[in-house]
């Protein structure tokens, strides 16, 4: 069986993702990823036409995001592109990392050589629940499997693990702390790829969401964003599945959650043959894979599961791995993940996250595994596990070890 190296992993800054007010909102998403593919070309030389695929997780694959954009990009992109087939795929949240799984998981047959993989999500032109579905929008589908929103879902976890508003925004001023500190050491700078128009000035090159000003008080100011008129029916629907929640207090809010952003990431996976023939230098390589379910109502603990079958495919345990990146979609998610497992915090997100730098949805795993990744080699590292929980109650996860 071959192995599947990271040769490399590229990303776009993250642009706040507000219709009119971001700086990447006048950038089709077609276009951040032209420029992924490109840097690809630029970085190595790479002859792109012995690439055998380009897979990329779209969370709404409708309007500027629609039909098949990976392919079409690669039509646009300069650098041999044209000959690469294109993918794209959805698992919600988990869409950019289930792209770098399958594409580590095809090299590993050894019926393909190299795939760039990750995903992209412009969210201030395509807004979440854009793609639809019968799990949102249809009453009797919802209520059927018992379907609370995401946000409801993260003060139920909250309230099930003890976790009351002033952890939460402790975590959350964490995460902001970390990520100023680790923009202003310009740790982020290996896989970071400016956003240029096409008069090649700068449009963005640096990631706009991070609040260095952010304090304990502000947080504290905010007001909950999933309590509301709807709280005391979702209430109902969730004493189905958890009859001991007696009450649901709303504490995550913007500051504490993963904020709205637009960005693209890739990741270019191969096995040693192809690297060698292309002169390309493994980075790292993939170790192991994990994608699970877990109870739909609740849904956002399942990166546990995922992790433990990554971690087994992998031969390792939890105390083997140093650095964790788990998604900040909530802030009780990864508060949650330590608890389970019993993982330091100082070995989760170190970097910060997507409370301080946002989760462009099906991009944002492809771009943990570059963080991931740029760490380890920054602290001379070994193994790091990438996770993200996932809406409908699932969970993803990869296992990487640097080179």
């Amino acid at each position: 069986m071959s192995e599947a190296f990271i040769f490399d992993a590229v990303r776009t800054p993250r642009g706040k993702g507000k219709p009119g007010a971001g700086a990447l909102y006048e950038v089709k998403p077609i276009d951040l990823t032209v420029s992924l593919l490109e840097a690809l070309y630029e970085r190595h030389a790479l002859d792109a036409r012995r690439v055998d695929d380009l897979i990329m997780g779209i969370s709404a694959a409708v309007n500027d995001q629609g039909s098949c954009l990976p392919r079409i990009a690669a039509l646009c992109a300069s650098g041999g592109w044209t000959d690469v087939p294109g993918m794209a795929l959805q698992r919600f949240c988990g869409s950019g990392l289930e792209a770098v799984n399958i594409a580590a998981e095809k090299v590993r047959s050894g019926w393909h050589d190299l795939i760039a993989a990750g995903g992209v999500e412009s969210m201030s032109r395509v807004g979440l629940g854009s793609s639809g579905g019968a799990w949102i929008y249809d009453p009797a589908t919802s209520l059927k499997i018992a379907y609370v929103p995401q946000g409801f879902s993260a003060d139920m976890l909250a309230a099930l693990h003890g976790f009351d508003r002033a952890t939460l925004d402790a975590f959350a001023l964490r995460s902001q702390q970390l990520a100023a500190r680790a923009r202003r050491e310009e740790r982020f700078e290996r896989s970071l790829v400016p956003v240029r128009d096409a008069n090649g000035l700068t449009v963005l090159d640096h990631d706009e969401y991070i609040r260095e000003e952010t304090t304990a008080g502000t947080l504290a100011a905010l007001k909950p964003a999933f309590g509301g008129a709807s709280a005391a029916a979702n209430a109902m629907v969730a004493r189905q599945r958890y009859p001991q929640l007696d009450r649901v207090d709303a504490l995550h809010t913007a500051g504490n959650s993963s904020g709205i952003v637009d960005g693209a990431g890739l990741v270019l996976v191969g096995s040693e043959k192809i690297g060698k023939a292309l002169g390309l230098q493994p980075r790292g390589r993939i170790l192991g894979t994990g994608v699970a379910t877990v109870e739909a109502t609740l849904m956002l603990t399942g990166p546990v599961p995922a992790t433990q079958r990554a971690l087994e495919k992998a031969g390792l345990g939890v105390a083997d791995i140093d650095l964790f990146e788990v998604n900040e979609a909530f802030a009780a998610v990864p508060l949650y993940f330590a608890k389970a497992l019993d993982v330091p915090l100082e070995k989760i997100n170190v970097n910060g996250g997507a409370i301080a730098m946002g989760h462009p949805i099906g991009a944002t795993g492809a771009i943990l595994v570059g963080t991931l990744l740029d760490e380890l080699e920054r602290r001379q590292q070994r193994y790091g596990v990438a996770t993200l929980c996932v809406a409908g109650g699932m969970g993803v996860a990869t296992v990487i070890e640097r080179l």
